[in-house]
């Protein structure tokens, strides 16, 4: 009897020792913003509005801040025939000025619940606004702000980058379609790999040279295009690369699996080479002080299309003959690559520095406060090997 009462006892006192989150919110109370994009500073025209009625503050107009907060309830916009209605489960806000903070705490006298930065998935940064101010600036208060997870990915977009969080499809919400959007590099190589937050923080440190991938929007949808090279010296967007040179890019540094290249034969028709696997290897080397690269390119396919039927397209002669043709393309299209690196913009987004710094570390130390411009006078080979292992589901064999 006397085990039991105490048994009693202390699931009585049981409640009484559970801890729980004094300082608790309930989430229908809060407002979760998932996307934020960062454009050249111009009042919003709701903002154009409120001023215009005295609603002011001391600012100068130096960045342009919008957030997409869901979930929302049911937005409503009527057609042109006014016979229906176009419903958007998220909420677009934009605010000017000079502090991204302030720019919030603007939001929390125009919202009816404040804004949390918890789930956050992605941060979309125009290049004209990257001309003017560095990225150290644009990302310092997300990276001091304890509520943005470091997991949060970073994008370059060419346009306003407002635009890529607005979409034409009535269920969607732009910064998950963002997100979800890096699942496709399983199916090409102009998919970069994603930089997030504490990744950005890192290669900010070394101020050495990088690529974010870029946005580009239009007719309400969102498109991977190629990249935004940020130079490490002085914080700003110099230039793109187009969605070939990206894709070079990511078989260089051994971050593509995957890709397709069409080049025209002997008849000039169409056939496309698709690749299933690349390896490739950078082998610096210093002779007398001047630096310079072999790079070997190993890479397996198949033949996937072709609109040549003069030919049997599944010989050992036809499968050489495609080979030669699809290394000339391959060939052009790095090339492309590196006389935009070595030439127009001068820096070294590839990892050859990470390399010379592995093999010839003394070296390295000497070059690398002005890396940029000593790899863009060094020497650099190619060497490739192409392989076409099948040609798809074809019968017909020689």
């Amino acid at each position: 009897m006397y085990r039991s009462y105490k048994m009693i006892f202390l699931y009585l006192l049981l409640p009484f020792v559970l801890t729980g989150c004094w300082s608790s919110k309930e989430i229908e109370d809060l407002a979760m913003y998932t996307g934020m994009a960062l454009d050249i500073g111009q009042p919003a025209p709701i903002e154009e509005e409120f001023e215009a009625k005295g609603a002011e503050y001391s600012k100068h107009n130096k960045v342009m801040t919008t957030i997409q907060i869901v979930p929302m309830k049911t937005v409503g916009t009527k057609d042109k025939n006014n016979t229906g209605s176009t419903k958007k489960p998220y909420l677009n806000v934009s605010g000017s000025g000079d502090s991204i903070l302030e720019i919030f705490r603007q939001f929390s006298i125009r919202l009816d619940r404040p804004i949390i930065g918890h789930h956050l998935k992605v941060i979309v940064i125009s290049s004209k606004l990257l001309r003017k101010q560095t990225i150290e600036q644009m990302s310092d208060f997300v990276l001091r702000d304890n509520d943005i997870r470091p997991s949060t990915k970073v994008y370059i977009s060419q346009g306003d980058a407002k635009e890529t969080l607005e979409s034409s499809e009535p269920n969607e919400i732009p910064s998950f379609h963002i997100t979800g959007m890096y699942r496709n590099q399983m199916r090409t190589s102009k998919v970069l790999d994603f930089v997030t937050l504490s990744k950005l923080d890192a290669l900010m440190k070394t101020k050495r040279s990088f690529v974010l991938q870029n946005l580009v929007s239009g007719g309400g949808q969102i498109e991977f295009s190629g990249a935004g090279i940020i130079k490490g010296s002085s914080g700003h967007w110099i230039g793109n690369l187009n969605q070939e040179d990206a894709e070079c890019l990511a078989w260089i540094t051994n971050k593509g699996k995957a890709g397709a290249i069409k080049a025209y034969d002997w008849d000039n028709q169409p056939l496309t080479y698709e690749i299933k696997s690349i390896k490739s290897k950078i082998s610096p080397h210093v002779d007398e002080g001047k630096i310079s690269f072999k790079v070997h390119l190993a890479v397996e396919g198949r033949l996937i299309e072709t609109w040549n039927k003069n030919n049997i397209p599944s010989t050992n002669y036809y499968a050489e003959k495609t080979s030669k043709i699809i290394e000339e393309k391959f060939a052009k299209m790095v090339q492309a690559l590196m006389n935009k690196l070595q030439s127009k913009y001068k820096v070294d987004v590839a990892g050859f520095g990470n390399r010379l710094a592995i093999v010839y570390p003394s070296v390295w130390k000497q070059v690398e406060d002005d890396w940029d411009d000593t790899f863009s006078r060094s020497e650099v080979n190619f060497t490739y090997d192409i392989s076409v292992t099948d040609f798809g589901s074809i019968t017909e064999t020689e």
